[in-house]
């Protein structure tokens, strides 16, 4: 116990210096650079990456004319603002192209990387420009620049979860114990799900009437909350009633991460998985909980999946909410399964503190899988409720 408190209290720290410096770096990111003129500060310090049209089409080599990208495009007029190259009017001839830094070499091959740096270009190739701002589906990442800007939001959130983590500590240094419940103790265990309610609601009352993922992120955290209410007395016989308030839990968590994309493999693999679970509860289950336990097993199992199904780990395009809510999916299905083989089948030693840690953790993710940088959302189009 004293470990896990210890554990939670360096989380805080973590959380709480990770928040400080953003709160240091905000301005300074949001403030444009002296060096890049009036384009950098009129489209706030960002850089969209506009790779050579050949490559953009699949076409290999190099035009000859492109500057070396990462370059912005200014809105104020039809001309690249390169790093130490002057501007290039529309249908100007380019000069010499001076040698390209060798990633670009690289990624160009070396036939690209001759030509590049030879200054040659092809006939009737005209210079990378776009001619207006593209559409948010065809604008290309520069992937240093977002994976900014996620390391940027996460770190934003931390300040947010600080009540979370108080809560989380307080439970376990305390420790109530379960044979005397009473509604202290219940209070004590939802705290941090009331934390997690106001970490939503920080975002702005109007984020979560207009998403509506994240209106039935909060409506599950509302009925876990209940369900945690339940399960304090459940050698009273509310042990159902609290599996009845989680499974609306898995529910709305299910609707919230939506039907796309599908991943049937996914999900076969979801189902296999709770299959062999049911396998290895069914012969300690009698009665109505044979029914319920495998109706609940169902419906947790496919939340599982919806919350995975849109899980990238690898490419430009990963998102850490999708992350977050397949990670906090999986932290469920333990402290579920936890709890039903220590009910139902045999003791689990320091079962109650696997229980809360990996439901807590879950509950956190899965909170956390809803908020996205609405700069970033706004701009690239990348917002996980919509």
């Amino acid at each position: 116990r004293a470990a896990l408190s210890l554990t939670l209290f360096q989380a805080y720290v973590a959380v709480w210096f990770l928040g400080s410096v953003s709160r240091r770096g905000q301005d300074q990111s949001r403030s444009p650079s002296p060096g890049r003129g009036a384009a950098a500060a009129g489209s706030g310090g960002r850089r969209p990456l506009w790779a050579c049209h050949r490559r953009q089409h699949g076409v290999p080599g190099h035009c000859g004319e492109c500057p070396a990208f990462p370059e912005r495009w200014p809105e104020s007029g039809p001309q690249f603002v390169g790093r130490g190259r002057p501007a290039l009017a529309r249908g100007a001839s380019s000069p010499a192209a001076p040698s390209l830094p060798i990633n670009l070499l690289r990624g160009l091959g070396a036939r690209a990387g001759r030509e590049a740096a030879a200054g040659s270009a092809r006939p009737g190739s005209a210079p990378c420009r776009p001619s207006g701002a593209p559409p948010k589906s065809q604008l290309v990442e520069n992937s240093q620049h977002v994976t900014r800007e996620r390391d940027f939001v996460v770190k934003s959130e931390g300040p947010k979860l600080v009540p979370f983590f108080k809560a989380t500590c307080i439970y376990f240094v305390l420790w109530l114990p379960t044979s005397n419940p009473s509604w202290f103790s219940a209070l004590i265990k939802c705290l941090p799900i009331f934390c997690l309610w106001l970490f939503l609601l920080a975002h702005g009352l109007g984020f979560l009437l207009a998403h509506p993922s994240a209106t039935r992120i909060f409506s599950g955290l509302v009925f876990s909350a209940v369900g945690d209410a339940f399960l304090i007395w459940q050698d009273q016989g509310y042990f159902v009633h609290g599996l009845l308030m989680f499974a609306v839990t898995h529910i709305l968590y299910a609707s919230a991460f939506g039907m796309k994309p599908l991943a049937l493999q996914r999900g076969l693999v979801m189902a296999v998985l709770s299959g062999l679970c049911y396998a290895l509860l069914y012969p300690c289950l009698s009665g109505p909980y044979i029914y319920l336990v495998g109706i609940y097993e169902a419906l947790i199992s496919f939340m599982g999946w919806r919350a995975v199904a849109g899980l990238q780990l690898a490419g430009a395009h990963w998102r850490w909410t999708e992350l977050a809510a397949g990670s906090g999916a999986l932290f469920f299905i333990i402290s579920d399964l936890t709890i039903a083989i220590n009910k139902f089948c045999f003791p689990v030693p320091y079962s109650r503190a696997i229980i809360m840690a990996t439901y807590y953790a879950a509950q956190m993710l899965i909170a956390l899988s809803v908020v996205e940088s609405r700069d970033l959302g706004g701009d690239l189009g990348l917002s996980k409720v919509d």
